[in-house]
């Protein structure tokens, strides 16, 4: 049977662009990743994959029209979006170069022999190893920053880890126009092309997980999807790893203070957070507590002005599009509902924003309207009106867990009186990343991020964005007792290569 044919798609018209790959074969995904293995050596030297991490860097930049013009033709994300996502992918490349050149995500631990402890105490080395191969499945809304290039294999490289990526057949083309460029910066460091593997089809997804030499998985998607492959992992003789991003809701609280104090900023800044990218981001508000009541009616009113202003756009595929459409139907139906500003088609291939709002005790009681607790992708939100305190406690009591959660407090709440720290302690354990007075869309490729949160957020404690990403893809090992001769350098006790590190209990610097 001849492998099925895989197509660059216009979302734009729908129409067939051209053919880029072929779904891969399981004797195909077998030989890409016993080739990434192969190239584990490769990856050794902190100093070739700083360098490595580097000059990708510098040759995605180098390709920025090119590349730009290739994501745009399959996402519909627009120039601008895609040249800020890009010069994100290219800065979050420099600074895991960075991370890895410091070493503190080795974890260097040494403790000296000590006779008189108890127990003794034998000479211990303890430091942290890449695991192997990666699995990582790109994400359909970020072509450039949680794809190919992305956080998930920019981490997982900066580990010493190879990578081979499960493209996503919204944007085929792109994904191996990334991997070329990539492999191109690698050869000029000594590290070979089959270090980034890539393989094309939904089958081919499924046996990469499955495949013996895979040691780990990354993975930023639906909840269906990535269930599916975290169970996978999990059912394997020897289960890996799975790092998923499955799906949040990003709850945000607005309290009675906060609306009467400036109820139009806050509704106006709602809208512009969840149609941004045609409400296609992870972080994408999409439940809001507003306070029933004239001060909630004005926030009401900010958000209808601002959303009504917003141009019909493209979402990144025609199946995303029906499921959008689909889910504003369902929704839309259940009693209680209503559509001030209603979302649905646009025209052919677009789709206009809107939102719903419902009575909050609605969403307090298990039952008919728990559709409306579910991630909705794309430019839609549900306001739920909440008549006191105990009603707003009582939704958040029933949400899962979310990438985000925000609460917006008045000048009088957030200098310490009122609630704010009791909405704090509230909303903390619902998330990854708690935010006051602003809005979750943006995430910001820093030393103190943390992208991920509670299940089906995402299936670990660990982020996928920042320096401390790369340690998803590490294992700690401690020698016992090992001539310094045989040691790894970052081990000896001279400290040749000025590592952070404790030693006999003191922290060095």
């Amino acid at each position: 049977m001849a492998a099925a044919p895989v197509w660059s798609v216009d979302p734009r018209s729908g129409k067939r662009r051209e053919q880029v790959a072929v779904e891969a074969t399981d004797q195909e995904v077998d030989a890409v990743v016993r080739a990434a293995h192969a190239a584990r050596g490769a990856l050794a030297d902190r100093a070739v994959r700083a360098a490595f991490l580097r000059a990708a860097a510098d040759r995605l930049e180098a390709a920025r029209d090119q590349l730009v013009e290739a994501a745009d033709a399959e996402t519909a994300l627009g120039p601008v979006r895609l040249t800020g996502e890009l010069a994100r992918t290219c800065y979050q490349l420099r600074s895991l170069a960075g991370v890895v050149e410091e070493g503190a995500f080795l974890d260097v631990v040494i403790d000296h022999p000590d006779a008189a402890a108890t127990p003794p105490v034998p000479d211990l080395r303890r430091i942290k190893v890449p695991l192997g191969v990666v699995a990582v499945y790109a994400a359909s809304n970020f072509p450039f920053a949680f794809s190919v290039a992305g956080g998930d294999t920019a981490s997982a490289l900066a580990a010493g880890c190879p990578v081979v990526v499960k493209a996503h057949p919204g944007h085929p083309a792109l994904s191996e126009l990334v991997a070329h460029v990539v492999r191109a910066a690698g050869t000029r460091h000594g590290v070979p092309g089959s270090a980034l593997g890539l393989v094309h089809g939904f089958d081919a997804g499924l046996e990469l997980v499955r495949h013996p030499r895979v040691a780990a998985a990354g993975f930023t998607g639906s909840l269906g999807g990535g269930r599916a492959l975290f169970d996978a992992a999990a059912a394997r003789p020897v289960p890996v790893p799975f790092h998923g991003e499955l799906g949040s809701l990003n709850p945000v609280l607005v309290t009675e203070d906060a609306a009467a104090e400036r109820a139009e900023d806050i509704g106006t800044g709602l809208g512009a957070s969840m149609t941004l990218g045609v409400g296609q981001f992870c972080v994408k508000p999409g439940l809001v507590l507003v306070p029933a009541g004239g001060s909630g009616d004005r926030l009401v009113k900010a958000l209808t002005d601002a959303v009504s202003a917003t141009e019909p756009g493209v979402l990144l595929d025609r199946r995303m599009r029906d499921a959008f459409l689909a889910g504003i139907a369902g929704r839309a139906a259940l009693p209680d509902v209503e559509s001030p500003v209603t979302p649905g088609a646009g025209g052919e291939h677009t789709v206009g924003a809107g939102f719903l709002t419902v009575p909050a005790r609605r969403l307090a009681e298990e039952g008919v309207h728990d559709l409306l607790l579910e991630e909705c992708f794309g430019p839609v939100t549900v306001l739920a009106r909440y008549a006191d305190e105990d009603e707003a406690s009582a939704v958040l009591a029933r949400l899962p867990g979310n990438l985000t959660a925000t609460v917006h407090l008045s000048a009088r709440e957030a200098a310490g009186e009122g609630r704010g720290a009791d909405v704090l302690a509230r909303l903390t354990p619902l998330a990854g990343r708690v935010l006051v007075d602003g809005w979750p869309t943006g995430v910001a490729v820093a030393s103190a991020q943390h992208h991920g949160g509670p299940y089906p957020a995402t299936t670990s404690t660990s982020t996928s964005v920042g320096g401390t990403a790369v340690e998803r893809w590490l294992r700690p090992v401690v020698y016992q007792g090992v001539p310094e001769a045989l040691l790894p350098p970052e081990l000896h006790d001279a400290n040749p290569l000025g590592l952070p590190r404790r030693c006999d209990g003191t922290l060095e610097r």
